[in-house]
């Protein structure tokens, strides 16, 4: 049960949040019509919105407060996104929004709050939240296409089409595991699991990832 002052923090700051998150869902869906694969890019894989979640969390006074300020500024950025596609770009509406709200409300939450958890302790365990959520981003972004590529063990055939998002994906990759943890030791452990999780995040996107494309 959530104290009062629990529930104020929670709920200061939130039109800048909202605001934030309407700002972010308009740019990324004025990106992914610039012509600008980069930009595109950056709206479209998950790093930048994993990284956005993960700053909220850690900066936020309480659990509580990390998870209603994340999924706030996520509900709105997806509200923004669709609405800019539906009202200025006339694309008409996407089945996929009360899929993403829904996220918004439940996972994001839990992942902030998570982050805000794991921000505040040290050892392998908050350890693997944070590599779990850098897993996700090199899973599901283009990092691992640059990576065989660099080291020569691409496919044959293989075409690497997004080598600015690969490189932004191993930098938010990095500041996930030896930035935003609290100490030495937890971003040794984080750098230790992050192949292990980034392989969890892959079976992860392979068993859901049908759900939300």
């Amino acid at each position: 049960m959530s104290s009062p002052a629990d529930r104020r923090g929670a709920t200061r700051l939130l039109p800048g949040f909202l605001l934030a998150g309407v700002l972010a869902g308009v740019a990324a869906k004025a990106a992914d019509e610039s012509g600008w694969r980069w930009a595109a890019d950056l709206g479209t894989f998950p790093a930048a919105w994993v990284l956005a979640v993960a700053l909220i969390g850690r900066c936020a006074p309480t659990v509580v407060a990390a998870a209603v300020r994340a999924a706030v500024f996520f509900a709105s950025m997806t509200l923004a996104y669709y609405c800019y596609a539906a009202w200025v770009l006339h694309f008409g509406w996407n089945r996929l929004l009360p899929v993403w709200l829904l996220l918004s409300a439940t996972t994001v939450a839990a992942t902030a709050a998570g982050v805000r958890w794991a921000a505040r302790r040290s050892g392998p365990l908050p350890a693997a939240g944070w590599s779990l959520a850098a897993g996700i981003v090199l899973a599901g972004g283009q990092f691992l296409p640059l990576w065989r590529r660099v080291t020569g063990t691409a496919a044959r055939g293989e075409v690497l089409i997004h080598p600015v998002q690969g490189v932004v994906d191993a930098v938010v990759a990095l500041v996930l595991v030896l930035v935003l943890p609290r100490d030495l030791p937890t971003r040794i452990w984080a750098l230790v699991l992050l192949a292990p999780m980034t392989w969890l995040a892959l079976r992860l996107f392979d068993a859901f990832g049908g759900l939300i494309s």
